[in-house]
């Protein structure tokens, strides 16, 4: 182990507390630590029990070099994921195969139980994948628009571009992050009548679905999305990537509330598999549907007519399908990973809660909405002036401190792609600029220090002054 720099002992952040609301009035609450020196003082405790001590009530913090930097995201994996890794590579067999399996089986019974019905789960190797099978299964194609939010990732609006529709984007409602149930209403009553999306053109044909995102592990308002969608015969393909495990007031969970939804294991996800994600239905013919296009659109299962004497080698393929599977290996970490859901979205929870304290009356920034069933993928701070400029500048100045930020998300009418194929305009999308100017999105990951959540906060009091 190689080290470099100084050494001091530092104060948790459990162990802060505000003396009176404001983020500069944060103070230890006991006495000074006597500082640990680093002539001798590794030496003397060792290599592992400088390890030991970075999770103990107080842990030691490098002063210089790039180990001190603190990255925006970072997978939680530890022992059992290793195993569960190990298991698989010595089986003989590391593409889909009964880990997937499990690993589907899982999942849908987790996410039934509490939606109430039972459900069917597909793995695939990205949540893109999900998307496309999903919105192909629901009968999405040419001549057929599909409404996004402009406010999301690319993938959420290009899965309907594969398809051959058309994309038409719904603004953010103002002060959120989330979908405008009412600009959705809207575009969907324009295009039903024949018209185009916008009162300034866009795309024109079938509103045929609707793709509302679960920004951050916030729940949608998926009765107005609902009704909003039975109204003009779309059908509804969740968009839950940041949202497991998140829930709706009512403690339905998200993926569960439309006729899909799609979760993503990507690595900065909530539970990864390093790259997948899995697309739910309680729907069978839909099930059926993706689950034949996942795998080539072969009419029957055929990963195990290489391990048994059983299997038969014959098959026909009915559909020009996709190879969206995911593989036995990424499927066992997924498998560890689902297992421990709970566990790492109360370490999410508990940073959220100090960065609600530190900067609940900060004169700088807002903390970002929340809720009780919130999935708290994200921290996105908010500038209270929209500005991008100073939020540009406030990102340089805390990468420059040493810790790792980003901003969720470039609105898409700004992307160089849909501005020309929809002749888009800066303006198009009022709250979903607003939003994008003010955004920093925080470090929230599971196995951050308690000291690592002190120096973010630290950080961003130093932009304040």
């Amino acid at each position: 182990m190689h080290l470099k720099g100084v050494w001091r002992v530092c104060y948790r952040v459990a162990d802060l507390k505000p003396t009176g609301g404001r983020v500069a009035d944060l103070k230890p609450t006991g006495g000074r630590v006597a500082d640990f020196k680093a002539a001798g003082g590794l030496a003397a405790v060792g290599v592992e029990s400088v390890q030991k001590m970075s999770h103990s009530v107080t842990m030691l913090e490098h002063t210089g070099g790039e180990a001190d930097f603190i990255p925006f995201a970072r997978p939680f994996t530890g022992r059992e994921e290793e195993e569960a890794v190990l298991r698989v590579l010595r089986s003989g067999w590391l593409t889909t195969a009964e880990e997937a399996l499990a690993f589907e089986r899982e999942f849908a019974e987790r996410l039934g139980r509490a939606a109430g019905y039972p459900l069917g789960a597909l793995a695939v190797n990205s949540a893109t994948s999900g998307l496309h099978i999903a919105l192909e299964a629901c009968g999405l194609g040419p001549g057929d628009v599909a409404l996004v939010p402009a406010y999301t990732f690319t993938a959420t609006a290009e899965a309907a571009v594969y398809l051959g529709a058309e994309l038409a984007f719904i603004d953010c409602a103002a002060d959120s992050f989330l979908l405008d149930t009412e600009s959705l209403e809207r575009t969907a009553s324009r295009l039903a009548l024949g018209k185009t999306a916008y009162e300034t053109g866009g795309p024109a044909g079938r509103p045929r679905a609707v793709v509302p995102v679960h920004f951050g592990g916030l729940c949608c308002d998926m009765d107005a999305v609902n009704k909003t969608a039975r109204r003009y015969g779309m059908a509804v393909v969740e968009d839950a990537a940041h949202a497991f495990p998140a829930y709706t007031e009512m403690g339905a969970p998200a993926g569960s509330l439309g006729d899909v939804g799609v979760f993503s294991f990507y690595a900065t996800k909530t539970i990864t598999t390093g790259e997948g994600g899995m697309a739910v239905s309680g729907n069978p013919d839909l099930v059926k549907r993706m689950s034949l296009m996942r795998w080539h659109g072969i009419d029957r299962p055929v990963w195990n007519r290489y391990t048994g004497g059983k299997a038969s080698w014959y098959y026909e393929v009915i559909e020009a399908g996709y190879k969206y599977n995911l593989p036995d290996i990424l499927a066992a970490i997924g498998r560890v990973q689902l297992r421990r859901a709970d566990e790492l979205l109360e370490k999410r929870k508990h940073i959220a809660a100090c960065y609600d304290t530190a900067f609940s009356d900060c004169p700088l920034f807002s903390i970002p909405p929340g809720a009780a069933g919130d999935a708290r993928h994200l921290y996105p701070l908010r500038l209270k002036q929209p500005l991008a400029a100073a939020r540009d500048d406030c990102v340089r100045k805390l990468q420059e401190l040493g810790i790792g930020v980003s901003v969720h998300f470039i609105p898409l009418h700004k992307m160089p792609y849909y501005r020309k194929r929809y002749g888009l305009k800066d303006g198009d999308f009022p709250n979903a600029e607003d939003a994008y100017s003010r955004v920093i999105s925080l470090p929230i990951w599971p196995g951050m220090t308690d000291e690592q959540i002190r120096r973010v906060i630290d950080s961003v009091v130093k932009l304040i002054g």
